[in-house]
């Protein structure tokens, strides 16, 4: 009797393919995993096949380009499941810095800073995540994934169950490996309150805050975690660059963004 393999797509846009390494830094589990999928697309490992219809389609990387949402709008319409993989691809990972120009003094002067000759650079507006152009059905946050995260959700999908995602919050983890808090021994200006769990709690784990590679938890109350970095003697663009980081265009933290350095005057 045999039985049918899953076929899946491994799909790049605007990204540092550093999440795709969670599929090859499997090592050995790669070749288990292998006995029930069949990879059809993935430019990191040879494989190039981009309109080949999968079962599961794994996107990396944020929509940046004219190119970009062409090319998402065909893997969309070739796969039966879209998985959006790591910080760019859930919520515009750190290209969408440039989103947020518009709250600061001549913001079309950006590309000029950056690239030596701006004019061959053909960019969208605005560096966008996957689920603003197509339906997605799964989001995997992280900067980059862990080969466990992938892992955990690949076995789940499949057996036929629901994946579970990871929502509540780093302290939690914390508390579970008990750590000692970073933000109440060392005045660190951690985000463990308003990150999703998914790392281990790795950097609080070494001493280190928490600066928010895994995205905003599920309703977390950015503002009050503000207030407290400013007591502990943050200035406003402190904060603000707290929240900048990799996620900073969702709109939890864009609102604090905004109202530390756009607003900070109507504050005063």
């Amino acid at each position: 009797m045999t039985t049918t393999k899953t076929k899946i797509a491994v799909h790049k846009l605007t990204s540092c393919s550093g999440c795709q390494l969670a599929f090859i830094n499997q090592g050995p589990g790669l070749l288990s995993l292998l006995e029930h999928i069949e990879i059809c697309h993935f430019i990191e490992v040879g494989i190039d096949n981009p309109e080949c219809p999968v079962d599961v389609a794994f996107i990396e990387g944020s929509i940046s380009t004219p190119h970009d949402l062409e090319r998402i709008k065909s893997v969309r319409a070739l796969s039966k499941l879209v998985v959006t993989v790591g910080a760019c691809a859930t919520s515009g990972g750190v290209q969408a810095l440039r989103n947020l120009a518009c709250l600061y003094d001549e913001p079309h002067q950006l590309k000029a800073r950056v690239y030596a000759a701006p004019e061959h650079i053909a960019t969208l507006a605005h560096s966008q995540p996957v689920a603003t152009a197509i339906n997605v059905d799964f989001e995997l946050w992280g900067c980059p994934v862990s080969t466990e995260q992938l892992l955990r959700f690949l076995s789940q999908l499949l057996v036929g169950a629901k994946p579970k995602l990871e929502k509540e919050k780093l302290c939690m983890e914390c508390k579970r490996q008990q750590n000692v808090c970073v933000m109440v021994t060392k005045q660190a200006l951690c985000l463990g309150p308003v990150i999703r769990t998914g790392c281990g709690a790795m950097c609080p784990s070494y001493g280190k805050a928490c600066y928010g590679c895994y995205g905003p938890s599920e309703q977390p109350n950015t503002r009050s975690l503000a207030n407290r970095m400013q007591g502990l003697g943050a200035v406003d663009s402190d904060i603000a660059q707290r929240f900048a980081q990799f996620h900073g265009d969702t709109p939890q933290f864009r609102a604090e963004i905004e109202h530390w350095i756009v607003h900070k005057e109507e504050k005063q």
